[in-house]
């Protein structure tokens, strides 16, 4: 029972989403009683159909966590700019977009998984791939995406890129459709503004990187300016240092130099002493008669 509520009124049909959600937002080893109690419960036309929900596969199911979550607005508003980015020819913002439309697939895949093992639920390896398949899906086609965001998602979805997700037994209860009529076709005058935003874009987020290019260059200029800064103060501090120590050295070589000249004098008097007392000996010893 998957988007097939076209046959029902909408009152009914919207009865049957709102149960569908409910039943969907249990452990899928709990689906089948509930949904067979609530089958037996409603009025005959509507038990038939909730009867014939299908119970949730795993990887399915999981999705429909980041759906109730509210985890999935930030998956459709990248659809829509990688949608944008396509209609305007925009290589390099695909690439970005592409990188972080993998990267969002990834994040989202975990919390998946992780949301399932809150609740008891272990998410095998394949189921995880499903997982990721089906947030892909939901990126690149709006139905998909649409289909996910209903949190009955019954199985996993996969895009091919080339042909619209299939999306037959895929919802318990109905899927939301997209109008048919053809959107309006944008005019030249809005596509050349929407162009000239991106460009002023564009422009902000390089002169962006050039700040901070600048910033992380005038950073380095002020740990250099700091560290020569230092170093010329201490050299300074140093040679002030080293000038005192000098004079302090100057003034006791002087002093000393003075010590020595002072020293030399006492010897030459001490020496002319001794000659004086030499010849008054030698004197006095010609003064003894002989024997």
């Amino acid at each position: 029972m998957a988007g097939d509520a076209g046959d029902v009124d909408g009152g009914e049909a919207s009865e049957l989403d709102a149960v569908a959600a409910e039943l969907y937002a249990l452990r899928p080893d709990e689906f089948t009683v509930a949904r067979n109690a609530r089958a037996q419960a409603a009025p005959r036309a509507l038990g038939v159909r909730i009867r014939a929900l299908r119970k949730p596969a795993a990887s399915a199911w999981a999705v429909d966590l980041l759906a109730r979550e509210g985890l999935l607005a930030e998956v459709l508003e990248l659809a829509a700019a990688l949608r944008e980015a396509q209609d305007d020819l925009d290589a390099r913002e695909l690439q970005r977009l592409g990188r972080e439309r993998r990267a969002l697939v990834q994040a989202l895949t975990r919390q998946a998984v992780s949301l399932a093992a809150d609740q008891g639920v272990t998410v095998s390896a394949a189921a995880r791939d499903d997982v990721a398949a089906t947030i892909t899906a939901a990126l690149l086609d709006p139905l998909a995406g649409a289909a996910v965001a209903t949190g009955r998602l019954v199985r996993p979805l996969e895009a091919t890129g080339v042909d619209p997700v299939d999306l037959s037994e895929a919802v318990g209860g109905s899927i939301p459709g997209v109008p048919d009529a053809p959107a309006r076709p944008e005019r030249t005058d809005d596509l050349a503004a929407r162009r000239a935003r991106k460009a002023a874009e564009q422009a902000v987020r390089a002169a962006e990187r050039g700040a901070s290019d600048a910033e992380r260059e005038l950073a380095r200029a002020d740990a250099l300016l700091a560290t020569a800064t230092e170093r010329a103060e201490h050299l300074s501090d140093r040679v002030e240092e080293l000038r005192a120590q000098l004079a302090r050295v100057e003034k006791d070589a002087q002093a000393a130099a003075e010590a020595q000249t002072a020293a030399a004098d006492a010897r030459a008097a001490a020496a002319e002493r001794v000659d004086g007392a030499r010849r008054t000996l030698e004197t006095a010893r010609e003064a003894v008669p002989p024997d």
